[in-house]
């Protein structure tokens, strides 16, 4: 039984049809396709019906995925095993940020791609955050503060953020010092998010309001320097216009928790090597560059 067929049913299964499946495997539809009758034909069993909205499992389908899943991974992990030690070959699919990743994680990724000839790497830059599991990514790079959820993170270094405003906005609305009077002022936010926020040793939570909203750092930082509000921003972002003095920081005494940089991959006992590698080059970016996310005294 061929291994890429087996591969590519898992594939079809978890995207629900051909097409995104193929979008996922980098192949035509074409090969997805002759690949699934491929494999019925040997097994002697339909896994899928197929229709015009995609692809559902059979009944047979949905018990042989599973098994067929297990298989792969298996097969993955002995293909590694036996590997010259260093040496990557594979599909490696990772999600990163679109507000830094170009930026600072795009030139580590392509350094992985330089090391590793023989392994695919296969990055989507978007804010948005993806369904590792149902997307088919082994990976992802998020920045923040972790939430609790089924996936595994590991982090890789600190990231660090401030309250910021421009000067025009201080001076038509003051500028906030306590949470409470934070909660009176327009937020910048990227949807419905709580922000938290020092009290001694405290960290609390607060639920802000405004009429300004955005998907991408980028997009806020440049609300606040035009005085549509109060940002709550890493401090990579807002670095050159806190020193230019378009943006001033706000809530000194209630400054942001120091966040951090992850990769979270999806649940199992240990991550797949080329996911480790990559995670240990971004430990080693942050710890010979601190200079490039840390925080700055203003």
């Amino acid at each position: 039984m061929n291994i890429e067929d087996l591969h590519t049913f898992v594939e079809v299964a978890d995207a629900g049809g051909i097409s995104p499946a193929a979008q996922r495997l980098g192949v035509s539809k074409s090969i997805v396709s002759r690949r699934l009758v491929r494999l019925e034909a040997e097994l002697g069993i339909q896994l899928l019906s197929r229709t015009t909205r995609g692809a559902a499992l059979t009944e047979a389908g949905t018990t042989f995925r599973d098994h067929a899943a297990r298989a792969c991974a298996e097969i993955e992990l002995a293909r590694e095993t036996i590997l010259p030690a260093g040496e990557l070959r594979g599909r490696l699919r990772i999600a990163a940020p679109l507000t830094f990743g170009p930026t600072y994680f795009a030139p580590i990724i392509a350094e992985m791609a330089r090391r590793h000839p023989l392994l695919q790497i296969h990055t989507c830059y978007s804010d948005k955050k993806v369904d590792l599991i149902g997307e088919g990514y082994d990976c992802a790079i998020r920045l923040g503060h972790m939430r609790d959820s089924n996936l595994l993170a590991r982090q890789v270094g600190p990231f660090h953020g401030k309250f910021v405003a421009s000067p025009a906005y201080i001076a038509a609305h003051g500028a906030p010092e306590t949470p409470e009077e934070l909660l009176n002022h327009q937020a910048l936010m990227q949807g419905t998010e709580s922000w938290q926020l020092m009290d001694g040793d405290k960290i609390l939570t607060v639920n802000p309001q405004g009429r300004f909203k955005a998907d991408n750092g980028t997009a806020l930082v440049a609300a606040a320097v035009a005085g549509l509000g109060i940002g709550y921003l890493p401090d990579a972002l807002t670095r050159e216009y806190l020193d230019s003095g378009a943006l001033v920081p706000v809530m000194k005494r209630h400054p942001i928790p120091v966040a951090g940089a992850y990769v979270v991959r999806p649940p199992g006992p240990h991550p797949a090597r080329k996911v480790a590698v990559l995670t240990e080059l971004l430990i080693e970016f942050f710890e010979k560059q601190p200079f490039i996310i840390p925080a700055r005294a203003p």
